[in-house]
């Protein structure tokens, strides 16, 4: 708040040296997930690095890859895979997108997960080669069931054992094949290849970053400048999103407040702003209840994400959240206070710092007085009125969105 937009997105794009502290806890719980075999504490891994990495624009792109190549472990039943998966999507977080498709195309977790190990010349499976077009570079209606046909046989004869991909060059078609009207003896990477040259790649990349940062429908003239912005970049992440964040659009009123929050980002963004020693095993169930199961997301599409977070379920399980976060209840000790100064000056003052700090865009003044007046009858003695001017705030539409 103090440094202003630029020397924040500054700071947000740098790379820091992660404490000593946090990678021994990491990696004492990443081995105990895969010594016991155990997705639930994979996700308590997960968790842990959401909620305490010195890096949080990686871990949070690294989620957005989680769902953009959707893979769940109900059907890779490997903790390890998916760990690995994980470290990948970690490694070209803000990176290299071709590199990270032509990664994935190779990944254990993946080629499980579509079958791509049951994939021979003779029988060529076309989940991936079909997923690779539909979901993760062109979108819906650029390419043909032909394409998916002849693209499936490039990606045949990889195998799947002990977590580990290998090659069976005797079950792989080596022959020429006819994809978006070019032919030739193309292989699982050219294939790759040819889909992130269509215009229509960039555009579908553009789109879902949008979707994730400023806006659930972003506009097309904002996707199409976007998208050539990936296309000067020549795909790499870390520019383009430095770039919109730096942006104009990235701070209009009109775009602020069109997200809802995904249960990962809420949980886990209350337990960083409010500075919460948190229980990330009561965090780990109550995102699965709010509908975000880490490391099994519902379809190969993904987390449908916006509208679909709020029920009359999830939105009574996002208020309850609230008041147990803050009264120190089942997820951890808050240690958030506001400071003597502001503190002494009364409610109002009170309620517009933490305004300031824990929502995007400012109240309405006419609920502004309304929750000052409120908490003004609340005795400030032992925090009270701190916890019901945060449970207040956290429960409001203006933190549930972004």
């Amino acid at each position: 708040l103090e440094q202003g937009p630029a020397a924040a997105v500054e700071e947000l794009f740098e790379t820091r040296a992660e404490s000593e502290e946090f990678e021994l806890n990491a990696r004492l719980l990443r081995q105990a997930a895969e010594d016991s075999d155990d997705a639930d504490a994979l996700r308590g891994w997960l968790l842990y690095r959401i909620r305490y990495t010195a890096n949080p624009l990686v871990e949070r792109m690294t989620l957005f890859w989680h769902n953009h190549f959707a893979t769940s472990n109900v059907k890779v039943r490997s903790p390890i895979a998916m760990a690995r998966q994980n470290d990948l999507f970690r490694s070209e977080a803000l990176g290299d997108f071709r590199r990270l498709v032509h990664a994935v195309a190779r990944d254990a977790a993946m080629v499980r997960w579509l079958d791509l190990d049951q994939s021979t010349r003779t029988a060529p499976n076309e989940n991936f080669a079909r997923e690779l077009m539909e979901l993760f570079t062109l979108g819906v209606g650029h390419y043909s069931e032909a394409d998916v046909h002849e693209a499936a046989r490039a990606f045949t004869g990889a195998a799947f054992r002990q977590d580990q991909v290998w090659f069976d060059l005797s079950r792989r078609d080596d022959g020429e094949k006819r994809i978006f009207g070019r032919t030739g003896r193309w292989t699982g990477d050219d294939v790759i290849d040819l889909c992130l040259d269509r215009p229509e790649s960039p555009r579908w990349i553009a789109r879902k970053l949008l979707a994730a940062f400023v806006a659930p429908e972003p506009g097309a003239d904002l996707v199409r400048a976007v998208a050539d912005l990936l296309r000067r970049e020549q795909f790499q992440i870390r520019p383009v999103l430095k770039r919109l964040f730096a942006a104009e659009v990235f701070y209009l009123p009109d775009e602020r407040g069109t997200l809802i929050k995904s249960p990962v980002e809420l949980v886990l963004g209350a337990m960083r702003s409010l500075e919460v020693e948190s229980d990330l095993g009561a965090a780990s169930l109550l995102v699965a209840r709010l509908g975000q199961r880490l490391f099994e997301p519902p379809t190969v599409k993904g987390w449908d994400g916006g509208r679909a977070w709020i029920n009359a379920s999830t939105m009574l399980e996002r208020i309850n959240f609230a008041g147990d976060l803050v009264e120190g209840r089942r997820y951890g000790e808050l240690k958030f206070r506001v400071p003597p100064s502001v503190g002494a000056a009364g409610a109002r003052s009170q309620l517009q710092w933490a305004c300031e700090r824990l929502l995007n865009r400012p109240l309405p003044p006419p609920l502004l007085e309304e929750y000052a007046a409120y908490l003004e009858t609340i005795p400030d003695a032992r925090q009270a009125r701190l916890r019901a001017m945060l449970h207040l705030l956290l429960s409001t539409p203006e933190y549930q969105t972004a």
